[in-house]
């Protein structure tokens, strides 16, 4: 993969908020037809701060007014009801709309002959399937923003992964990586297998923001990832990390002790799962005794494997670590030992011996 843009070079002057005129209601267009097992939508339904729920009925204060189309919280019964959105934005009808793409997109330039990877309805005038490509095709030129929900559509995920015959990718990939929506804004990559529930709502709430007028485009690390959600690593956040550092580490899956040499690649995985966890606040994969697989990075799955491995790393680090995480666990322990007894000097008699005097004037 090349070396691509950073956000600021993408957008050297975003516009700011008070130059222009915020967007009153605006459509979400969700299309999971990519090649994915629909479970970034799954997740979504699981977020609470806020709520796909909050976000539609309004109760966010200084949003505009939101329409989101998808086909598992869609009300509709399908078939072209379920299109007539999707297809006004192919005309300029619709209005201002979000284009959310979920699951990688496949290469249609690789079939001989006849064929698709993936479609998304039928032209009503051939009865041909219309392909994931044909609607991204169509749409993401039309769109105000454009976001990638998931792994599979920011970098290509598990159907991307050496041998696949699709020929998967993720859709910077597909659109180019300085791809610039309407608003000026490059595609919002938001990864995860699936996507931390809160980490998207959020990154959409800032989103809609923006297109609000009360806010600047969210700021985005050089791999298109919101910074504040992807700038630190799983290992950084972990609740196992303080056992790295005194070298003690876990040999089976029962162990609270740093899961490094039992598989674990949290110390170079760009992720905030340990510190949000993953409903509610609660789980994460290190904090519940699953080892991170490096899935919110764009090199998974190919670089990870095999997973439960020791990484490569992993020998090196640990051993790197041994000899200082010896010395300072057995001093702490020494501290322990002394500061886990009271102070001699408490008792019930008359006469203090702490060296305070209560009483002393000068």
């Amino acid at each position: 993969m090349t070396t691509h843009s950073s956000t600021a070079e993408v957008s050297k002057e975003p516009e700011r908020s008070e130059d222009r005129q915020g967007i009153d209601e605006i459509t979400i267009l969700w299309i999971s037809e990519g090649m994915s097992c629909d479970g970034d939508t799954v997740s979504l339904t699981a977020a609470d701060q806020p709520s796909i729920e909050d976000l539609v009925l309004g109760l966010i204060p200084g949003l505009p007014k939101v329409n989101l189309v998808n086909k598992v919280l869609s009300p509709s019964l399908g078939g072209e009801d379920f299109l007539a959105p999707y297809r006004a934005a192919v005309r300029d009808e619709l209005g201002p709309f979000i284009l959310v793409i979920e699951g990688s997109i496949p290469n249609q330039n690789i079939i001989e002959g006849d064929g698709y990877w993936t479609s998304f309805g039928n032209d009503p005038e051939t009865g041909e399937p219309q392909t994931l490509n044909w609607w991204i095709d169509q749409l993401a030129p039309k769109a105000w923003a454009v976001v990638a929900a998931g792994t599979c559509a920011t970098f290509g995920g598990i159907h991307a992964m050496s041998g696949n015959p699709t020929g998967c990718m993720g859709l910077a990939d597909y659109l180019g990586w300085d791809y610039t929506s309407q608003a000026g804004l490059p595609i919002v990559n938001v990864p995860g297998c699936p996507i931390q529930p809160e980490n998207f709502m959020e990154t959409l709430v800032w989103v809609l923001y923006h297109a609000a007028g009360s806010a600047p485009p969210p700021p985005l690390d050089h791999m298109l990832r919101p910074q504040w959600l992807f700038g630190k690593t799983v290992h950084e956040g972990c609740d196992r990390g303080s056992y790295y550092e005194q070298a003690s580490f876990a040999k089976d899956y029962n162990s609270p002790k740093c899961l490094v040499k039992t598989g674990c690649w949290g110390p170079v995985v760009n992720c905030n799962v340990p510190k949000r966890g993953w409903m509610a606040g609660i789980g994460g994969c290190p904090n519940v005794g699953g080892i991170c697989i490096g899935c919110t990075m764009p090199g998974f799955p190919d670089a990870f494997m095999p997973f439960m491995d020791e990484p490569p790393g992993g020998t090196l680090s640990s051993l790197a670590i041994k000899p200082y995480g010896a010395v300072i666990r057995r001093l702490r322990g020494v501290t322990n030992e002394l500061v886990n007894h009271e102070p001699r000097w408490r008792h019930n008699k008359r006469k203090l011996t702490s060296g305070y005097d209560p009483h002393w004037r000068a």
